[in-house]
């Protein structure tokens, strides 16, 4: 979830799949009076617009049943909802959502048409601040920010099948299941950290808003710990190892390894130089010959800070 604000309005936005959704509820504040979007849907223009939309990106698209249920669109009494759009043509390009994060949720090119509803200026501004957004998160995918989620991810898998096999199946109250997850997770957080994902967020509220939480702060000595961290507690929860008892051990193993990190010639540089080599291989003005690159290559990959050269 991000959120952009235009014209002093938050704007939630979600990622679906990878795919941009834009909360046209948070938008519709900026109209002035009392509208619904249902106001807006009934426009033949915004009907049409939505038409070629879906038939350009969704193969799934009703366009018959469309055709029907908005066939007295422009008229005073026609009304149609998001519910009849998505359940009777399924469409895609606009939704709504219960819970949390409820609301009406459209792809970014539907905002932006519903922006122009509201007004020019606000469109205008809106699609400014989204190409901002898009431009930070950019510029932190290619930072040490998005290696450091590499890392803390390296053994996600391995322990989250670990929880759905030990773990859940012991849990018997089905509401208590979807807390499974966050749990493990903290337990790791208390083992290295100290403090709990939320205790983090208490304490850096500003930090939180920017869409940070504790591991992407850590640095890669410490989320290269957590990466080992998971795969020893998916050991742990294979022998239904009780969970103070696992707190103690994983805590113990922290401990260790970070100390041995921290003292070692293992630096980030040197973490992340088989990727480093590899750009530099995809490089056009790459003079090395290709087995002096293949040399450098295998040594960054088997590189052990105990043997010094």
């Amino acid at each position: 979830m991000s959120k952009i604000v235009v014209q002093g309005t938050e704007i939630t936005i979600l990622n679906e799949d990878g795919k941009d959704v834009i909360s046209l509820t948070d938008m519709l504040k900026q109209k002035d009076g009392e509208f619904f979007i249902t106001d807006w849907l009934r426009n033949k223009n915004t009907l049409d617009y939505i038409s070629v939309w879906e038939r350009l990106n969704n193969p799934d698209f009703n366009y018959g049943e469309f055709a029907i249920i908005t066939n007295g669109a422009g008229r005073n009494s026609f009304k149609i909802s998001v519910k009849d759009l998505t359940e009777k043509c399924n469409v895609k390009s606009i939704s709504s959502k219960t819970g949390r994060y409820g609301g009406t949720f459209a792809h970014r090119d539907i905002a932006f048409n519903f922006g122009m509803w509201i007004s020019a200026e606000f469109q205008l501004l809106l699609v400014t601040e989204y190409q901002r957004l898009k431009q930070e998160e950019t510029a932190r995918l290619n930072s040490d920010w998005d290696y450091r989620r590499f890392l803390s991810k390296a053994n996600y898998v391995i322990h989250t099948d670990s929880i759905k096999k030990y773990v859940i199946p012991q849990i018997t109250i089905e509401e208590k299941k979807k807390w499974a997850y966050a749990t493990e997770a903290d337990l790791l957080n208390i083992a290295l950290f100290g403090f709990t994902a939320a205790q983090w967020r208490n304490a850096n509220p500003e930090l939180t808003k920017q869409g940070l939480n504790v591991r992407d702060m850590a640095d890669a000595h410490e989320l290269l710990v957590l990466s080992n961290l998971e795969g020893i507690n998916a050991l742990l929860n294979e022998q239904r190892i009780e969970p103070h008892n696992k707190l103690e051990l994983l805590n113990k193993a922290a401990k260790t390894q970070l100390t041995a990190l921290r003292a070692s010639t293992y630096t980030v540089e040197q973490i992340k130089s088989p990727f480093k080599y590899i750009e530099e291989k995809k490089r056009a003005t790459l003079k090395e010959p290709l087995s002096d690159f293949n040399n450098k290559l295998k040594t960054a990959l088997n590189y052990n800070p105990k043997n010094k050269e």
